[in-house]
């Protein structure tokens, strides 16, 4: 061959590699945009009704007609599943007239007696058991032992499927609004004659459009309170908050810190709040209490006025990172899952340590166990802090009850002492009651633990100090943003 030839032969060869790498370059770019895209189909999808959707929309099994899928996902909330920290085992009972359960969750109290020193004379100190699914929460509020003490209808508001009952309470307008007002006004026993469900699809999704939408009248105002005070007035949660956001708003209407107050004259009517006009963080929310001198009752061995924390999920999650990074509750609750050809939301709300490869390795593309590990490290150092922090708190009440006594009543001292009681209690119920020991936003349970601790070092100084003499004196800490 001669050296033309040769020449031309390479040159040829160096046009074929340019065309081969230029058309794999193309399928790349082609590969990647076609993925995006059915990303972003996926996001905006939504699901084919297999049925008309007709009867009693407040049960999940007529939608499961329509929506099987999903439907055999929310069944298995029916499921005991434990990780370390968290979740529950089932412990057969034999079921009676006044209570028909066949199982129930393991007490907290009996696992942990200092709570019942904590909520003294409060109904969470007569029962308060281990989290379980869904499908429980109407039974078990309906026959927990706290109803030995009066409970409102407002309860109802959070452990039932309760639109249809508060439209149909709200009158010639179906204001839904109005009917819950009127469902908190009644006894719990008269309000349970207006539910039959527990929370089921109809409390999360539009049934024509099958939207997101937020359904507690409290949590469409607490969060038009907070966004007005963020400067964004007549904020309205269901036209105004993006879809990511609605995948945390129709757990964090449940999911959140909340108190009963007062709706009439009498005070026998309790009305649900959302504590948030001053902010979503402990000791925010815990000054807006203070400023109202609300309180859920008095302490049985100390008197003081007291708190309960509940729940607050949606508040802790919105101090962590993941709330930051864009990642919404049902992203690690309810994650995607493929079901033959079909990509569904899983609608069996579990914790994400659970099922790893759905929830956390989509993000996180690490060993199942060492996120598993992580996450549990996370865990058993808030609890430790909280252990830490709950004991000095019993010490703080053995003090006041003695400096009672030896005070012979309510001296100041005294009513300085059941001050930091009642904020450091609040502070710790507000780590301890949060279903996730601390994983939602670490670094935020860690300080307001730190700032519990400092209320009952003032509490304690206090009494060291004689009686009448000066309570100025505190400790303060930082409340930097973390």
């Amino acid at each position: 061959m001669s050296a033309v030839d040769r020449k031309s032969s390479k040159a040829r060869r160096f046009a074929v590699s340019i065309l081969v790498v230029a058309l794999l370059g193309t399928a790349l770019v082609v590969a990647l945009a076609v993925d995006i895209e059915r990303k972003r189909s996926e996001g905006r999808q939504t699901s084919v009704a297999l049925a008309r959707l007709e009867g009693d929309l407040d049960d999940p099994a007529v939608w499961g007609r329509a929506y099987p899928l999903e439907y055999q996902g929310y069944l298995g909330t029916v499921d005991h599943e434990r990780t370390r920290f968290g979740g529950s085992d089932a412990l057969p009972r034999t079921p009676t007239e006044a209570d028909p359960r066949t199982s129930v969750a393991a007490s907290k109290l009996e696992a942990d007696p200092r709570l019942i020193r904590m909520w003294a004379g409060y109904g969470f100190a007569i029962d308060h058991r281990e989290e379980r699914g869904h499908a429980y929460m109407l039974d078990d509020q309906t026959f927990t032992g706290r109803q030995q003490k009066p409970q409102p209808g407002a309860c109802l508001q959070c452990h039932a499927s309760i639109v249809s009952a508060n439209r149909a309470l709200g009158g010639d307008d179906a204001d839904e609004a109005a009917g819950a007002a009127r469902l908190a006004a009644m006894s719990f026993a008269e309000a349970r004659t207006h539910v039959d469900h527990a929370i089921g699809c109809i409390d999360c999704h539009d049934p024509e459009t099958l939207r997101l939408r937020v359904t507690r009248p409290a949590f469409i105002e607490g969060l038009a309170r907070l966004e007005a005070a963020r400067g964004r007035p007549d904020y309205d949660v269901n036209t105004m908050a993006s879809r990511g956001e609605m995948r945390s708003f129709v757990c964090a209407q449940c999911h959140s810190e909340y108190h009963f107050e007062a709706a009439g004259p009498d005070g026998s009517a309790s009305r649900l709040v959302h504590p948030w006009d001053g902010g979503l963080r402990a000791d925010e929310m815990l000054a807006q209490y203070d400023a109202k001198g609300f309180r859920d009752w008095v302490h049985a061995a100390t008197g003081a006025p007291m708190l309960k924390a509940q729940h607050p999920e949606f508040e802790l999650w919105s101090e962590g990172i993941h709330a930051r990074a864009g990642v919404a509750c049902v992203d690690c609750h309810m994650p995607y899952q493929r079901v033959g050809g079909t990509k569904i939301t899983d609608h069996h709300v579990r914790s994400p340590l659970l099922d790893t490869g759905r929830a956390c390795q989509v993000c996180h593309p690490i060993d199942a166990a060492e996120i598993v590990a992580r996450a549990e490290a996370i865990q058993a150092r808030t609890i430790a802090m909280q252990d830490t922090a709950m004991n000095r708190l019993m010490d703080l009440i053995d003090d006041i009850a003695r400096a009672t006594r030896a005070d012979g009543g309510e001296t100041e001292r005294v009513i300085a002492a059941r001050r930091a009681q009642r904020r450091a209690s609040f502070l710790i119920d507000f780590v301890a009651s949060e279903n996730s020991a601390g994983f939602h936003a670490p670094q935020e349970a860690a300080r307001v633990l730190v700032v519990a601790l400092d209320e009952i070092i003032a509490g304690t100084r206090v009494l060291g100090s004689a009686p009448g003499a000066s309570t100025s004196t505190r400790i303060t800490t930082s409340n930097a943003p973390q």
